[in-house]
């Protein structure tokens, strides 16, 4: 199968292009810098790289020479807006294979594609059908962990990496539907536990009466409907990692009980006089704040420290906007799969809808919508009449957000300046969305 570098800082853009590369049977692999690109090229043999004229933190042309240098078999294809041809043609004298015009036309992209690998004496791919790529890569991202590119979601991933390969017990802070459980999970994963039982449990769920025998399990007859011995979460986790969802709402009695368990690592089943030892790694989750509910007296304070040797912070939507696509991205696949469907992307306008809402529901909200979406969509794109109603009011409101100033075309060409032509940067210094900057600039001719 033959192997493309997509290199695109406009996330929205490069998602979409990508699964219509994917569609048609090619294996991508995408970049959103250039930096992020000469780490994959080091480690991954390419058979065709696709690379933006402009990026945030380099020169396009400039990185394709440095491509050619090293790499002087694999064609490399500039993307480029209208303005930019001239200067794309000049590149394919100092060593492109050709060039993409924005917006790209699916057939003319195939075309150049396959021109640009027979250019290099390589057959262009025919191998697969459509719906056997799509399954292929569904099913390789149905469990990911998906890094974002958000400032938020990259210092969760150092974090993460950071805390994974040690025993320390990890308190995970954020409001709800921010992903916590994927973020323990993933932490037990990337440990030297990935082999042995994640157990997760929400304690939110478990009547304080049951608790005990939830968590330690009972022996027959212990109690009033006790009919047989029951394994609990503790002994069920023996080896692996527990993961204890929103701890805050344990009661008093219960969390004494946890407590005493963490610290000998001894759990005793509820009617049993024998004690069990047990090795386990506990990850906690809450959406409250604990230290205040210690103030109060309503949480522990000996088994707040013991449950954060190290916390890791969650971050709601909001704070990830950059990561708004390659998440849209992610659940659109689990929903193609879930629901049997084949839907290619998100129409510009739902793209639009969604970087200006506020998604209070964070991630789960998100994939409940994407997912409602795919089951709505007949074609190959998401479009607004399969979003809730709630999603309309919003947008109507950020359409006149964009209020500059009567010199707007001067107001956007400092912007672009103050952040060296960085769009997304420029974007948030202007209070806009990429979108909206992106509509600007071609309003305005600007380059």
């Amino acid at each position: 199968m033959t192997k493309i570098l997509l290199i695109e800082d406009d996330v929205a853009f490069c998602k979409l292009l990508e699964k219509f590369l994917i569609k048609k049977s090619f294996e991508v692999t995408t970049a959103f810098s250039a930096a992020e690109a000469k780490s994959k090229i080091k480690n991954t043999e390419f058979d065709l790289i696709i690379t933006d004229l402009r990026l945030p933190d380099y020169d396009g042309i400039l990185l394709m020479t440095e491509i050619k240098a090293t790499h002087p078999a694999v064609p490399v294809l500039l993307m480029t807006g209208y303005s930019d041809v001239s200067t794309a043609v000049k590149a394919i004298k100092n060593g492109a294979a050709d060039y993409i015009s924005k917006p790209f036309n699916p057939e003319e992209v195939l075309l150049v594609i396959n021109n640009a690998l027979h250019y290099e004496n390589k057959e262009p791919n025919n191998v697969a059908s459509i719906s056997k790529s799509k399954k292929q890569a569904t099913k390789k991202e149905e469990n990911k962990f998906v890094k974002g590119i958000s400032k938020a979601s990259q210092k969760l991933a150092e974090y993460i990496q950071l805390v994974s390969p040690t025993n320390m017990s990890v308190l995970i802070i954020g409001e709800s539907g921010t992903g916590k459980e994927v973020i323990a999970k993933s932490i037990h994963e990337n440990s030297s536990r990935k082999n042995t039982n994640f157990i997760a449990v929400d304690c939110g769920s478990i009547p304080k009466e049951l608790a005990a025998s939830e968590f330690f399990g009972h022996v027959k007859g212990s109690f009033t409907g006790a009919i047989q011995d029951k394994i609990g979460f503790f002994e069920a986790a023996n080896g692996g990692t527990i993961f204890l969802d929103e701890i805050g709402n344990l009661s008093y009695e219960n969390q004494i009980q946890l407590l005493r368990a963490l610290q000998e690592r001894k759990i005793k089943p509820v009617g049993s006089n024998k004690e069990i030892d047990v090795d386990i790694r506990i990850i906690t989750a809450t959406n409250e704040d604990l230290r205040e509910a210690v103030k109060k007296g309503d949480f522990r304070e000996d088994l707040y420290h013991r449950i954060n040797e190290f916390s890791i912070h969650s971050p709601s939507l909001k704070e990830r906007n950059e990561d708004l696509m390659l998440f849209s991205d992610f659940f659109l696949e689990k929903s193609n799969q879930e629901l049997n469907k084949n839907v290619l992307g998100f129409s510009s306008e739902v793209m639009t809808i969604f970087q200006n809402y506020r998604w209070p529901g964070n991630l789960r909200e998100l994939q409940n919508c994407i997912k409602r979406a795919t089951l709505l969509t007949q074609g190959d794109f998401v479009e607004k009449a399969a979003l809730p109603a709630e999603f309309f009011q919003n947008e109507e409101k950020v359409t006149t957000d964009f209020s500059l100033s009567e010199n707007e075309k001067e107001t956007i060409m400092e912007a672009l300046n103050k952040t060296n032509n960085n769009k997304t940067e420029a974007a948030k210094l202007l209070k806009i969305n990429r979108k909206t900057l992106y509509n600007k600039l071609k309003l305005y001719n600007i380059n």
